[in-house]
């Protein structure tokens, strides 16, 4: 069966409910610790939401230098499908396998809300069961959500098709282009500000008439890993 690690940072909140996304989706959850040295030889690995170090120095900044993190980079540039979520995201940023950064919302408070996306890029290894259009509601609950890069990269990641969701109806923290995920050039890793994990079981999430229905928007992004894989 696909094994998914899910590594744990000091300061992580949502390592629980991506490893049960992982079990849901009908993956092997595997908790990895962000001492380690070993991905214990998992497919794919989730960093999950969190306050990794207390968001000392910058967000993300002091987990993208933990032991396990040479080996997420290591095995990235190897083609393992790897995601970010919030926290995560800000790690990639840090550990430089997606491109630009993370600063605090523009309006200066933390938020947390049910969030529209669109799912922009349907080809990465995060969103192959979607279709390219699909608009979905997950929650967001950040406080330096806002996503910054220089226009250079900006035209850059949409030339290249490379921002993989998009803020809908609102930009709860003031990112460029309304942008809400990227991916880097071959599709494999994937970074976002929303929480799909917190998305992904009937009953529970959005507070939406769509997840009355199924509240399963989130999960489609874990069954994405385990097919891409799958293919592979």
């Amino acid at each position: 069966m696909t094994s998914i690690g899910v590594i744990t940072f000091p300061g992580s909140l949502d390592d629980r409910d991506a490893q049960r996304a992982v079990r849901l989706a009908g993956a092997t959850p595997v908790a990895l610790w962000h001492g380690s040295h070993s991905l214990e030889g998992v497919d794919a690995i989730v960093l999950p939401g969190g306050f990794s170090y207390g968001d000392y120095l910058r967000c993300g900044a002091i987990a993208s230098l933990s032991p396990i993190m040479a080996e997420v980079i290591d095995a990235a540039a190897k083609g393992m499908p790897v995601l970010g979520i919030c926290n995560g995201f800000q790690m990639l940023t840090e550990a430089h396998l997606l491109e630009g950064g993370l600063i605090r919302n523009d309006h200066g408070s933390f938020i947390c809300r049910d969030q529209k996306l669109r799912v922009e890029n349907a080809s990465t290894a995060w969103t192959s069961d979607f279709e390219t259009g699909a608009e979905i509601t997950v929650p967001l609950k950040n406080g330096e959500g806002g996503f910054i890069a220089d226009a250079e990269t900006i035209a850059r990641l949409e030339g290249d098709g490379r921002v993989v969701f998009r803020y809908l109806e609102v930009n709860p923290n003031g990112s460029l282009n309304d942008i809400a995920g990227i991916s880097n050039a071959r599709g494999n890793v994937v970074g976002l500000m929303p929480h799909p994990e917190h998305a992904s079981e009937e009953g529970f999430g959005p507070d939406t008439a769509l997840a009355m229905r199924n509240g399963t928007d989130g999960l489609t992004v874990f069954t994405s890993a385990i097919a891409a894989l799958v293919s592979a």
